[in-house]
């Protein structure tokens, strides 16, 4: 990278718009921390929720997701039923450069509480709000705090760009604007 990593972030935030809102330190007081961190970024919820549910006894499948297995729920507080899930959003938007690779990880506030956070990679020129998938893994509801940090992005950046983009794919799941459900 050349720059220490937490300078390297704020360079491309900057530069390339790849984080907004784009937050300089981290922020911690009470609440649960979010911005640039060592190595990363520490990304926030929204305040918007698609809940699992199964009222309707849906089955779940990739291919055919039913979007009636989901309950919509906006608040400052999300509580997630005892080993279920929800989805979520990010507050930030991102522009992956073409010669940066990023994984996402679960905080581990969260994880102490067996609340797990999944997120794919974003993948080279990827561009959008991130969906989360939030998963309860006790037998307990668990509580999502809205506008706080969920999860930390790392980033690493190729020698060279790649040779095949995730917009040159033109991917699925490109400049995504909500949460958004899987998609064949």
């Amino acid at each position: 990278m050349g720059l220490k990593p937490d300078h390297w972030i704020r360079k491309m935030a900057l530069e390339h718009n790849m984080i907004e809102p784009f937050e300089s330190s981290q922020v911690r007081n009470g609440v649960i921390s979010f911005g640039v961190s060592s190595y990363g970024y520490d990304i926030r919820v929204a305040d918007e929720f698609k809940i699992f549910t199964n009222v309707h006894s849906a089955i779940v499948d990739p291919k055919h997701f039913d979007p009636k297995s989901m309950v919509d729920y906006k608040g400052e507080v999300c509580v997630i039923p005892p080993n279920s899930f929800a989805l979520a959003r990010t507050i930030e938007y991102f522009r992956i450069p073409r010669s940066v690779l990023t994984v996402c990880l679960g905080k581990s506030t969260y994880a102490r509480c067996g609340i797990i956070v999944n997120v794919t990679p974003f993948e080279p020129e990827w561009e959008g709000f991130v969906t989360l998938e939030i998963s309860n893994t006790t037998p307990l509801p668990a509580k999502i705090y809205a506008n706080e940090g969920i999860a930390q992005v790392l980033f690493f950046q190729a020698d060279e760009e790649c040779e095949t983009s995730y917009a040159d794919k033109k991917g699925k799941y490109q400049k995504q604007q909500d949460i958004v459900l899987p998609k064949l």
